[in-house]
């Protein structure tokens, strides 16, 4: 099979799945450069209200394809940078669901992700010590947001790979789950994601991604929709809510 990405839309959900089964789903050039454009396409869609990112198989992403860092390492790292911010800035929550190796780039696109679920017997690196790679600034940041300063520095200083209690004790996963269970519980968290405000997501996403700007324009959108009248008559008769705001753009 060649590496490359593919999708499917199901029930809101998108899900993005890393496929480079010859290589444990590393990332190639040609991957890293679809992945932003893929995203967009996605974001554009009205019908997507949550993104899952997953590998082929046992494996979740080994990182970049080592074979091409022997041109330009920089530019393969611009273009992973790049991948990454993309993910980072997709507009509804994204869930990186992890089996096996999340190692490098697959631990730098897991970390881009909103929440990161992991099978048992899953292991986390980041590994750029081990080939003399300058991690990125902008990927170094999100990493210590995640799980501090101290369990950055022991990730990068060393290379070193950890496993699922390690990375949920860390804040670096939110959720492990027992073998053949990752699947059925994403797919009810994804569920239930689906069927939240769009608004109040939106909001909380910018707010906890640390902007500090716009305050006022989120409680005009508030102001502005029925979403809270809807949410409070909806518990009010014990039924299911019908959001209606959506991210200005999209579809």
């Amino acid at each position: 099979m060649e590496p490359q990405l593919s999708h499917s839309v199901t029930d809101s959900v998108a899900t993005v799945v890393i496929r480079h089964p010859a290589k444990r789903n590393a990332m190639t050039t040609s991957m890293w450069r679809a992945l932003p454009p893929l995203l967009d396409t996605l974001a554009d869609d009205a019908g997507v209200r949550a993104l899952v990112l997953t590998g082929e198989g046992e494996t979740f992403c080994a990182g970049a394809d080592i074979s091409t860092l022997k041109g330009s390492p920089q530019e393969a790292q611009r273009l992973a940078v790049a991948a990454e911010e993309a993910l980072a800035a997709f507009p509804g929550p994204t869930l990186a669901a992890v089996r096996g190796h999340c190692v490098g780039g697959g631990a730098q696109l897991a970390a881009a992700c909103d929440l990161r679920f992991a099978q048992e017997g899953a292991v986390f690196g980041v590994t750029p010590a081990r080939l003399g790679i300058v991690y990125p600034a902008s990927s170094t940041r999100r990493l210590v947001s995640l799980v501090g300063p101290a369990t950055a520095k022991y990730l990068l200083f060393s290379g070193e790979l950890i496993d699922t209690a390690r990375a949920l004790r860390t804040g670096l996963v939110d959720e492990v789950l027992p073998v053949d269970g990752l699947d059925r519980r994403v797919a009810e968290f994804t569920a239930v994601l689906a069927s939240r405000s769009q608004l109040t997501q939106a909001a909380a996403k910018e707010f906890a991604n640390g902007r500090t700007d716009r305050d006022s324009h989120w409680s005009g959108q508030a102001r502005g929709n029925g979403d809270t009248a809807e949410g409070v008559a909806a518990f009010l008769e014990r039924r299911p809510p019908r959001f209606g705001w959506t991210p200005p753009g999209r579809g």
